[in-house]
């Protein structure tokens, strides 16, 4: 019994990490669907871009890119100074994106499936670029803080686990708070709402949409770095199933809403653990979606998500 309760715990404890990650990349996509009614499909890359960039800022700071620092600047100061540097290298990567491929579209009035498809060829353009770029060969990134495991009897924990659990938690405490409790994020939803008469009550369209993936690239950065800490194997495609995954996620939570996305994220994360813990691993993505599957039949816009009536 004791033993069935340890497995347990574990699974949970490491659906809660692989829910973490499905949740950060879920939030990007409800920031810009919620704003700009958009699907951002790239937004999985953007994600492994923000990896990469991780990975090309810590191993500068380490001294083991062209020399220019002390290789004996300590991990977690590096961390320190990766995490601000990541999030902001992403944002701009982000609204590269929106100024280069999206706004275009927008201006013309373009069919909103133009838009999609414009956002899989960005996606495909992050790959491939990447892979022309870079080459195919896998990085490892480095260990920038020493992994400490803690014992509690029952379950153990690492502090990297614990602190990309609490990164999650606090991006979306952060994001309900930018939303609800501030003049950009009442801007934000009045966008949503009707994008067309807000220009005429002063506020800046344009301005708004740029925060919005400044918000969700950002966090999409900073997910590709705490999930190159756990899993540090870098890759031109890490980010492209783990993306449509997050998506899912959101749309199962219900698209728009943040609590949605991030309920989701860890709905998706939970099912996925569970059913490798019970069954075959190569089960798992069947099993799954066919989970999420029903709960949509049930609920078709999502657990948190409302259904919006048009007036005629």
């Amino acid at each position: 019994m004791e033993t069935i309760l340890q497995t347990l715990i574990q699974n949970v404890l490491n659906a809660l990490q692989w829910g973490s990650f499905y949740s950060l990349i879920a939030l990007g996509y409800c920031l810009v669907y919620g704003v700009l009614q958009l699907i951002n499909f790239a937004h999985g890359d953007i994600f492994m871009v923000g990896a990469y960039i991780a990975y090309f800022v810590a191993t500068l700071f380490l001294g083991q890119q062209f020399g220019l620092f002390s290789a004996d600047m300590p991990g977690w100061l590096v961390l320190a100074l990766a995490v601000p540097l990541t999030m902001i290298l992403t944002a701009a990567v982000g609204v590269t994106l929106e100024r280069v491929a999206y706004r275009p579209l927008r201006r013309k009035g373009a069919n909103r499936l133009y838009v999609v498809i414009t956002a899989l060829m960005c996606g495909l353009v992050l790959e491939n670029g990447n892979l022309a770029l870079l080459g195919a060969s896998r990085r490892k990134f480095p260990a920038l803080i020493e992994e400490t495991v803690w014992d509690f009897g029952l379950f153990s924990v690492t502090n990297l686990r614990i602190g990309v659990i609490l990164a999650a938690f606090l991006v979306f405490v952060l994001l309900q708070i930018i939303v609800t409790r501030t003049k950009i994020g009442m801007a934000m939803r009045a966008i949503s709402w009707d994008r067309f008469a807000i220009p005429l009550m002063g506020i800046p369209v344009d301005a708004i949409i740029i925060f919005t993936f400044v918000l969700g690239s950002s966090i999409a950065g900073l997910g590709g770095l705490l999930f190159a800490m756990s899993y540090p194997v870098l890759e031109p495609y890490m980010g492209a199933l783990i993306g449509w995954k997050a998506f899912i996620a959101a749309v199962v939570g219900g698209i728009g809403s943040i609590r949605g996305a991030y309920v989701g994220g860890f709905l998706l994360g939970f099912v996925e653990i569970m059913v490798v813990a019970v069954f075959p691993s190569t089960f798992r993505d069947l099993i799954s979606f066919t989970i999420l599957l029903m709960i949509l039949s049930y609920k078709p816009t999502g657990l948190f998500g409302m259904a919006k009536t048009t007036k005629i």
